[in-house]
């Protein structure tokens, strides 16, 4: 296979497909793109090592959108300050980036000055996280020892002056090689993977560690600022350009795409499409490993063509299309494939590998509408486009299982639906009801390997108290983005019935009404020390809390297990959770995610101290550490 030919009528076909649409269709898109590879490649528990509140359950719903910047950020006279220099020689880190967060604050950067120092002030009291970022070493939370566990917060008090918040960044490690194809030729412009097998969202998976790399005209590439340890690696020929293209091909009087029959499978090191066949990759720390060649595997490409149809039997026009891996569990997070309907409803994707896929199709408008919230959420500063307010047809939305085997698929009809509406009522426990500017109904996945693009956004909450939340389908779980400070979800009832932590497994054609949704601001605290054998005060560490039912351990999203650090006074916090009894256990080194790790938790169950909470109870629970 000709990949320099390919890539040319590629280039060529985006020249053509540009020239049919306006500028702002493509801006549109573009913004799509990049919000979608965000959204698919983020982890979708609270495992992952990019937290903001580490002493939040993984259920806790600032957990499902890390970075939420509040809609009124606190002020105060506190400061926090420190220097950053390189683990290797001591020499000064010169504009790295230091990005600090907090519930109350949501998220700043500042950046290293000639010094190596930076500096943040009128910081209120509270609870914050400080992570140091620059390119060629290891990004770093503050008081983080080893690679892959979470940094220790820092408790501001208020007017404090925290002089010496420093950071030691160690070189990062590198993987690097070559993409060939079947005949040894070199591949450019291959998207290349690392990934790292950690426990989210109810089992072991493959997810994303490090920035992509992408293949010079050698097909020679580099990933770098890697943490030392254990890798798999995989190459792609689709990527975020390729996406673009796709999208702005098919919709109203545009081309379809090309007419390839054969191309590449998504490959693992060295040479294979199943990944259960990868082999493992491990670098030290600063070591950079160069010889991590991949062959990719050649396959017969597919060619999906059909139609979109709306309830009101209407063709569906100019709507958006994803294939998206039905294994996700296995590191694929790129779509197999995008394309758009044009102005007949009909549809082509080509190019598609063979696999299991979620055929996905929405309105572009509506995915904007869900993309934009979903980034505000997390503290993106991307600007969405202006989107016009969706029609009723193009609210609705279709999710179609489809296995690809190498042959073409032609003549499928997809017939939208307007999804799911829920709504009902917030209830707010505990004296006079707070104000909810930017309070949310999120509506999260119950079954993360399902995936959807509809409903992601949830639903605002009103004055009174209603929320209303549009499109959804399959099992999902009711929790609040960015509830009044001090309250927490209590409870979600639906006639009836508590579907806190089971969720409502949402149909089509069946709305939803009547939810009531509690708030209370009786919520729990659990604060304490941690000392080893000889009574010695211990500050690096790590400190697991988990329900003592074992059923509750992987619930999704589940609220019954958490993990924290101590601070820089040695002392750990637990906050939001909810009533019951527990297990509590503090540990020389927890890697991200394994605290979720059913396994994980049985083990140390054992050397666990057990402890009760009642409602709205705070406990002082001292812990010595488990060697």
């Amino acid at each position: 296979m000709q990949n320099a030919e390919c890539r040319k009528r590629s280039l060529s076909a985006f020249s053509i497909r540009h020239s049919a649409f306006e500028e702002a269709d493509m801006k549109r898109i573009s913004f799509l793109v990049a919000c979608t590879a965000l959204l698919l490649c983020a982890t979708p528990t609270a495992s992952g090592g990019a937290q903001v509140i580490v002493t939040r359950p993984a259920g806790d719903p600032s957990m499902q959108f890390p970075g939420f910047n509040p809609p009124n950020p606190k002020t105060g006279t506190g400061r926090i300050r420190g220097r950053v220099v390189s683990a290797d020689a001591g020499a000064v880190v010169r504009r790295a980036q230091i990005r600090i967060s907090s519930q109350d604050i949501g998220a700043k950067t500042a950046l290293t000055d000639s010094e190596g120092r930076y500096e943040f002030k009128e910081l209120p009291a509270g609870r914050f996280t400080l992570t140091a970022t620059k390119a060629g070493y290891v990004q770093m939370q503050y008081g983080q020892r080893r690679p892959f566990e979470p940094g220790r917060p820092i408790e501001l008090t208020d007017a404090q002056q925290l002089d010496k918040a420093d950071f030691v960044l160690p070189r990062g490690s590198v993987i690097g090689g070559r993409v060939v194809d079947e005949f040894g030729e070199p591949v450019a412009e291959a998207m290349v993977t690392v990934m790292r097998m950690q426990y989210a969202s109810g089992r072991r998976r493959l997810m994303p560690a490090g920035r992509p790399g992408q293949s010079n005209d050698l097909g020679q590439f580099r990933v770098y600022g890697l943490p030392p340890g254990d890798y798999y690696v995989s190459a792609n020929l689709r990527s975020l350009d390729t996406m673009v293209m796709d999208m702005l091909g098919g919709g109203p009087g545009g081309p379809q795409g090309s007419n390839n029959s054969s191309g590449y499978a998504p490959t693992y090191f060295p040479a294979s499409a199943n990944p259960a066949e990868a082999q493992k990759v491990t670098v030290a720390l600063g070591q950079e490993l160069t010889s991590v060649d991949i062959a990719l595997q050649p396959v017969r490409l597919a060619r999906i063509s059909g139609s979109a149809i709306g309830s009101d039997g209407r063709p569906v026009s100019g709507a958006m299309i994803m294939l998206l891996p039905s294994n996700r569990e296995a590191g694929a997070m790129m779509p197999g494939g995008t394309g758009r309907t044009n102005a007949d409803g009909r549809f082509t994707l080509t190019g598609v590998v063979p696999g299991d896929y979620s055929l996905q199709l929405r309105n572009l408008n509506a995915m904007l509408n869900d993309a934009s919230t979903v980034l505000a959420m997390s503290g993106d500063s991307r600007q969405a486009p202006a989107v016009p307010a969706a029609t009723p047809q193009e609210q609705e939305f279709a999710s179609v299982p489809i296995t690809v085997a190498g042959e073409d698929i032609t003549n499928l009809v997809v017939t939208t639906t307007r999804g799911v509406t829920a709504s009902g009522r917030v209830i707010f426990e505990g004296g006079a009801t707070p104000e909810t500017p930017g309070m949310r109904i999120l509506a999260v996945p119950g079954d993360p390997d399902s995936p959807t693009m509809a409903g992601l956004s949830g639903g605002a909450v009103k004055e009174n108290g209603a929320f209303e939340i549009t499109g959804l389908m399959g099992l999902r779980i009711l929790r609040g983005g960015n509830p009044p400070k001090g309250f927490r979800i209590k409870s979600v009832h639906y006639k009836g019935n508590d579907v806190t932590d089971t969720g409502i497994d949402f149909r089509p054609g069946e709305d939803v009404s009547g939810l009531d949704v509690t708030f209370s601001d009786r919520t729990t605290q659990v604060t304490g020390g941690i000392k080893d054998d000889k009574g010695t005060a211990v500050t690096d560490c790590t400190v697991v809390v988990f329900s003592d039912d074992q059923q509750k351990w992987t619930l999704p999203a589940t609220r019954w297990v958490t993990s924290t650090r101590p601070d820089q006074e040695g002392r750990y916090k637990v906050l939001y959770l909810p009533p019951g009894t527990y297990y509590a256990v503090a540990l020389e080194y927890v890697a991200s995610g394994e605290a979720n790790d059913p396994e994980f938790l049985q083990r140390i169950k054992d050397r666990a101290t057990s402890f009760t909470l009642g409602e709205g109870e705070s406990q002082t629970l001292d812990l010595k550490i488990s060697r």
